[in-house]
């Protein structure tokens, strides 16, 4: 088998479609939430021009700042997690940037159990639920960029599923 990547909005379910993945195939598990820090400070990432960013431009500056390195940490995991269960975080999967979705995308190109987890095929209905489940304002962002359906080369809809079923979904569809 090869990676199973789990993208989508933030609250959609990506972490524990994972673990239940995961568990279910006995494949390791990496969520890029939880190693991105270290391949964001390969690339000069800093905490304190965060904070700076962040006081003088609100969450919108931190969002630019953060996107080149979560281009290269996608990169980086796909060097260093072979054959895993792979759950990216809300944003490592949209890029305004040409240049950045093309990196990310050349690297999950031969990728085939890339998972687009969404909870309904109507998008309003969706930042509806998402929002019930946490407010998130950039989540309408995640939702509809263009990105996130170019990269998935499956959508899963989780409304009215439990996480186990929807499991069982991508599992039947892995190739």
């Amino acid at each position: 088998m090869s990676n199973i990547i789990l993208i989508g909005p933030i609250r959609t379910g990506k972490s524990t479609l994972a673990d239940i993945v995961s568990d279910r195939l006995e494949y390791p598990r990496c969520c890029v939430d939880d190693v991105r820090w270290k391949f964001y400070q390969e690339l000069g990432y800093s905490s304190e021009k965060e904070k700076a960013i962040r006081s003088n431009f609100g969450f919108e500056g931190v969002y630019k700042y953060w996107k080149p390195f979560e281009a290269h940490a996608v990169v980086r995991i796909f060097q260093e997690y072979k054959d895993h269960v792979i759950d990216f975080g809300g944003g490592h999967s949209v890029y305004e940037d040409p240049t950045l979705f093309s990196i990310v995308e050349n690297v999950l190109d031969s990728e085939n159990n890339i998972f687009l987890i969404l909870p309904s095929h109507n998008q309003a209905e969706s930042l509806r639920i998402l929002n019930e489940r946490e407010c998130v304002d950039i989540n309408s962002h995640f939702l509809t960029h263009e990105s996130n359906y170019k990269l998935a080369k499956h959508i899963i809809y989780t409304k009215d599923r439990t996480p186990y079923e929807s499991a069982e979904e991508i599992i039947s569809l892995v190739c």
